[in-house]
Protein backbone atom coordinates (compact mmCIF):
# COMPACT_ATOMS: atom_id res chain seq x y z
CA UNK A 1 0.00 0.00 0.00
CA UNK A 2 1.29 3.46 -0.92
CA UNK A 3 2.11 5.69 2.04
CA UNK A 4 3.60 9.08 2.89
CA UNK A 5 4.16 11.10 6.09
CA UNK A 6 0.66 12.57 6.02
CA UNK A 7 -1.00 9.17 5.66
CA UNK A 8 1.25 7.75 8.38
CA UNK A 9 0.17 10.55 10.74
CA UNK A 10 -3.51 9.97 9.98
CA UNK A 11 -3.21 6.22 10.52
CA UNK A 12 -1.50 6.71 13.88
CA UNK A 13 -4.44 8.69 15.29
CA UNK A 14 -5.86 7.61 18.62
CA UNK A 15 -7.82 9.52 21.24
CA UNK A 16 -5.74 10.76 24.18
CA UNK A 17 -7.37 10.82 27.62
CA UNK A 18 -4.32 11.17 29.87
CA UNK A 19 -2.18 14.31 29.63
CA UNK A 20 1.05 15.63 31.07
CA UNK A 21 0.89 18.85 33.11
CA UNK A 22 3.06 20.63 30.52
CA UNK A 23 1.28 23.65 29.02
CA UNK A 24 0.40 24.18 25.38
CA UNK A 25 1.58 27.66 24.42
CA UNK A 26 -0.89 30.25 23.08
CA UNK A 27 1.32 30.55 19.99
CA UNK A 28 0.93 26.83 19.28
CA UNK A 29 -2.84 27.03 19.77
CA UNK A 30 -2.91 29.91 17.29
CA UNK A 31 -0.94 27.86 14.76
CA UNK A 32 -3.38 24.98 15.16
CA UNK A 33 -6.39 27.24 14.70
CA UNK A 34 -4.72 28.90 11.71
CA UNK A 35 -4.39 25.44 10.13
CA UNK A 36 -8.06 24.84 10.91
CA UNK A 37 -8.95 28.03 9.04
CA UNK A 38 -7.34 26.61 5.91
CA UNK A 39 -9.93 23.83 5.80
CA UNK A 40 -12.61 23.85 3.13
CA UNK A 41 -15.50 26.15 3.96
CA UNK A 42 -18.86 26.43 2.20
CA UNK A 43 -18.88 29.43 -0.18
CA UNK A 44 -16.02 30.96 1.85
CA UNK A 45 -18.58 31.91 4.51
CA UNK A 46 -16.24 30.77 7.32
CA UNK A 47 -19.11 30.16 9.73
CA UNK A 48 -16.95 28.68 12.50
CA UNK A 49 -15.57 30.03 15.77
CA UNK A 50 -13.50 28.30 18.41
CA UNK A 51 -13.15 29.11 22.09
CA UNK A 52 -9.82 28.00 23.58
CA UNK A 53 -10.42 27.24 27.25
CA UNK A 54 -7.20 27.40 29.28
CA UNK A 55 -8.63 28.68 32.57
CA UNK A 56 -8.58 25.79 35.06
CA UNK A 57 -11.91 26.67 36.70
CA UNK A 58 -13.66 26.80 33.33
CA UNK A 59 -12.10 23.49 32.28
CA UNK A 60 -13.23 21.97 35.56
CA UNK A 61 -16.79 23.08 34.86
CA UNK A 62 -16.59 21.63 31.34
CA UNK A 63 -15.34 18.42 32.94
CA UNK A 64 -18.43 18.32 35.19
CA UNK A 65 -20.73 18.90 32.23
CA UNK A 66 -18.95 16.26 30.15
CA UNK A 67 -18.61 13.74 32.95
CA UNK A 68 -15.00 13.13 31.86
CA UNK A 69 -12.03 13.82 34.12
CA UNK A 70 -9.53 14.28 31.30
CA UNK A 71 -11.36 17.46 30.25
CA UNK A 72 -10.05 19.14 33.40
CA UNK A 73 -6.65 17.49 33.06
CA UNK A 74 -5.94 18.70 29.52
CA UNK A 75 -4.18 22.09 29.52
CA UNK A 76 -6.47 23.41 26.77
CA UNK A 77 -9.95 22.53 25.58
CA UNK A 78 -11.06 23.83 22.19
CA UNK A 79 -14.81 24.31 21.81
CA UNK A 80 -15.76 24.38 18.13
CA UNK A 81 -18.85 26.43 17.41
CA UNK A 82 -21.28 26.85 14.55
CA UNK A 83 -21.26 30.62 14.10
CA UNK A 84 -23.76 32.58 12.01
CA UNK A 85 -23.27 35.71 14.10
CA UNK A 86 -20.55 37.15 11.87
CA UNK A 87 -22.81 36.71 8.85
CA UNK A 88 -25.48 38.69 10.71
CA UNK A 89 -23.01 41.55 11.04
CA UNK A 90 -21.91 41.23 7.40
CA UNK A 91 -25.53 41.43 6.29
CA UNK A 92 -26.19 44.49 8.45
CA UNK A 93 -23.13 46.24 7.04
CA UNK A 94 -24.55 45.69 3.55
CA UNK A 95 -28.14 46.57 4.42
CA UNK A 96 -29.38 42.99 4.17
CA UNK A 97 -31.02 40.49 6.53
CA UNK A 98 -29.65 37.00 7.13
CA UNK A 99 -32.03 34.04 6.91
CA UNK A 100 -31.35 31.53 9.71
CA UNK A 101 -34.68 29.71 9.71
CA UNK A 102 -33.74 26.52 7.91
CA UNK A 103 -31.92 23.28 8.59
CA UNK A 104 -29.54 24.03 5.70
CA UNK A 105 -28.23 27.12 7.51
CA UNK A 106 -27.33 25.02 10.53
CA UNK A 107 -25.92 22.11 8.50
CA UNK A 108 -23.61 24.46 6.63
CA UNK A 109 -21.90 25.75 9.76
CA UNK A 110 -21.92 22.39 11.58
CA UNK A 111 -20.16 20.76 8.64
CA UNK A 112 -17.68 23.62 8.45
CA UNK A 113 -17.00 23.30 12.19
CA UNK A 114 -16.35 19.56 11.89
CA UNK A 115 -14.06 19.98 8.90
CA UNK A 116 -12.10 22.77 10.63
CA UNK A 117 -11.80 20.75 13.84
CA UNK A 118 -10.34 17.79 11.98
CA UNK A 119 -7.76 20.04 10.34
CA UNK A 120 -6.88 21.24 13.84
CA UNK A 121 -6.59 17.67 15.12
CA UNK A 122 -4.13 16.74 12.38
CA UNK A 123 -2.14 19.94 12.95
CA UNK A 124 -1.99 19.25 16.69
CA UNK A 125 -0.83 15.67 16.16
CA UNK A 126 1.87 16.89 13.77
CA UNK A 127 3.36 18.76 16.76
CA UNK A 128 3.21 15.60 18.89
CA UNK A 129 0.15 16.75 20.82
CA UNK A 130 -2.80 14.49 21.56
CA UNK A 131 -6.49 15.23 21.14
CA UNK A 132 -9.81 13.79 22.17
CA UNK A 133 -13.09 14.92 20.65
CA UNK A 134 -15.77 15.77 23.22
CA UNK A 135 -19.34 15.32 22.02
CA UNK A 136 -20.07 15.24 25.75
CA UNK A 137 -20.08 19.03 25.93
CA UNK A 138 -23.61 18.68 24.55
CA UNK A 139 -24.70 16.85 27.73
CA UNK A 140 -25.85 20.26 29.01
CA UNK A 141 -25.47 22.57 26.07
CA UNK A 142 -27.24 25.49 27.74
CA UNK A 143 -24.69 25.37 30.56
CA UNK A 144 -21.85 25.49 28.01
CA UNK A 145 -23.48 28.42 26.22
CA UNK A 146 -23.71 30.30 29.51
CA UNK A 147 -20.22 29.30 30.67
CA UNK A 148 -18.56 30.52 27.47
CA UNK A 149 -20.89 33.52 27.02
CA UNK A 150 -21.91 32.36 23.54
CA UNK A 151 -24.29 34.91 21.98
CA UNK A 152 -27.29 34.33 19.71
CA UNK A 153 -26.43 32.45 16.49
CA UNK A 154 -23.40 30.74 18.04
CA UNK A 155 -23.76 27.08 19.07
CA UNK A 156 -21.16 24.70 20.60
CA UNK A 157 -20.88 21.69 18.30
CA UNK A 158 -18.00 19.69 19.75
CA UNK A 159 -15.13 20.05 22.18
CA UNK A 160 -11.54 18.92 21.79
CA UNK A 161 -9.19 18.19 24.67
CA UNK A 162 -5.66 19.17 23.71
CA UNK A 163 -2.36 18.42 25.42
CA UNK A 164 0.83 16.40 25.57
CA UNK A 165 0.08 12.65 25.87
CA UNK A 166 1.16 11.00 29.10
CA UNK A 167 1.20 7.68 27.23
CA UNK A 168 1.21 7.03 23.47
CA UNK A 169 -2.34 6.80 22.10
CA UNK A 170 -3.66 3.46 20.92
CA UNK A 171 -4.63 3.32 17.26
CA UNK A 172 -7.59 0.96 17.20
CA UNK A 173 -9.01 -1.00 14.25
CA UNK A 174 -11.68 0.45 11.99
CA UNK A 175 -14.19 -1.23 9.73
CA UNK A 176 -12.78 -2.56 6.49
CA UNK A 177 -12.71 -0.03 3.66
CA UNK A 178 -15.06 -2.32 1.73
CA UNK A 179 -17.65 -1.88 4.49
CA UNK A 180 -17.83 1.90 4.05
CA UNK A 181 -16.86 2.47 0.41
CA UNK A 182 -19.44 2.08 -2.37
CA UNK A 183 -18.86 2.78 -6.05
CA UNK A 184 -21.47 4.66 -8.08
CA UNK A 185 -24.42 3.71 -5.87
CA UNK A 186 -24.94 2.81 -2.22
CA UNK A 187 -24.19 -0.76 -1.18
CA UNK A 188 -25.29 -2.22 2.16
CA UNK A 189 -22.54 -3.37 4.49
CA UNK A 190 -22.69 -7.15 4.75
CA UNK A 191 -23.42 -8.91 8.03
CA UNK A 192 -20.20 -10.86 7.50
CA UNK A 193 -18.16 -7.64 7.45
CA UNK A 194 -19.86 -6.41 10.64
CA UNK A 195 -19.34 -9.73 12.43
CA UNK A 196 -15.69 -9.88 11.40
CA UNK A 197 -15.09 -6.38 12.76
CA UNK A 198 -17.04 -7.27 15.91
CA UNK A 199 -14.66 -10.16 16.59
CA UNK A 200 -11.65 -7.91 15.94
CA UNK A 201 -12.84 -5.28 18.40
CA UNK A 202 -13.83 -7.86 21.03
CA UNK A 203 -10.17 -8.87 21.19
CA UNK A 204 -8.88 -5.33 21.80
CA UNK A 205 -8.12 -3.73 25.16
CA UNK A 206 -11.34 -1.69 24.88
CA UNK A 207 -13.74 -4.62 25.23
CA UNK A 208 -11.56 -7.57 26.25
CA UNK A 209 -12.74 -9.81 29.10
CA UNK A 210 -16.35 -8.56 28.95
CA UNK A 211 -19.22 -10.89 28.14
CA UNK A 212 -22.88 -10.33 27.29
CA UNK A 213 -25.91 -12.57 26.66
CA UNK A 214 -26.32 -13.94 23.14
CA UNK A 215 -29.52 -12.43 21.61
CA UNK A 216 -32.25 -15.05 21.39
CA UNK A 217 -30.21 -17.69 23.23
CA UNK A 218 -30.98 -17.58 26.97
CA UNK A 219 -28.12 -18.63 29.22
CA UNK A 220 -25.43 -18.28 26.56
CA UNK A 221 -22.72 -15.64 26.73
CA UNK A 222 -20.42 -14.16 24.09
CA UNK A 223 -17.64 -11.58 23.95
CA UNK A 224 -18.69 -7.94 24.21
CA UNK A 225 -17.81 -6.35 20.90
CA UNK A 226 -18.52 -3.44 18.62
CA UNK A 227 -22.03 -4.64 17.71
CA UNK A 228 -23.18 -4.72 21.34
CA UNK A 229 -21.49 -1.39 22.03
CA UNK A 230 -23.21 0.29 19.09
CA UNK A 231 -26.59 -1.33 19.68
CA UNK A 232 -26.64 -0.19 23.32
CA UNK A 233 -25.72 3.32 22.29
CA UNK A 234 -28.13 3.51 19.37
CA UNK A 235 -31.22 2.52 21.36
CA UNK A 236 -30.81 5.35 23.88
CA UNK A 237 -32.52 8.72 23.36
CA UNK A 238 -29.65 11.17 23.89
CA UNK A 239 -29.57 14.95 24.47
CA UNK A 240 -33.21 15.35 23.56
CA UNK A 241 -33.23 19.03 24.50
CA UNK A 242 -30.87 20.11 21.70
CA UNK A 243 -33.58 21.26 19.29
CA UNK A 244 -35.00 23.65 21.90
CA UNK A 245 -31.51 24.96 22.70
CA UNK A 246 -30.79 25.50 19.01
CA UNK A 247 -33.97 27.51 18.55
CA UNK A 248 -33.11 29.53 21.63
CA UNK A 249 -29.80 30.44 19.98
CA UNK A 250 -31.56 31.56 16.79
CA UNK A 251 -31.30 28.49 14.56
CA UNK A 252 -34.82 27.90 13.16
CA UNK A 253 -34.41 24.35 11.77
CA UNK A 254 -37.43 24.66 9.51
Amino acid sequence: MTTNPTLDLLHRHGSVRTYLADPVSPAMVEQIVHAAQRASTSSNLQVVSVVAVADSATRSRLSEISGQTHVAQAPVVLVWCADLRRLDRACRLRGRTQVTDYVENFLTCVLDAGIAAQNAAVAAESFGLGVCYLGSIRNDVRAVIELLALPRLVFPVVGMALGWPAVPPASRPRLAVSAVLSWDRYAETSDAALLEYDRTMAATDVYQRRQVPVPGKPGQLEAYGWLEHCARRAEQPLRTELRAALKQQGFGLE
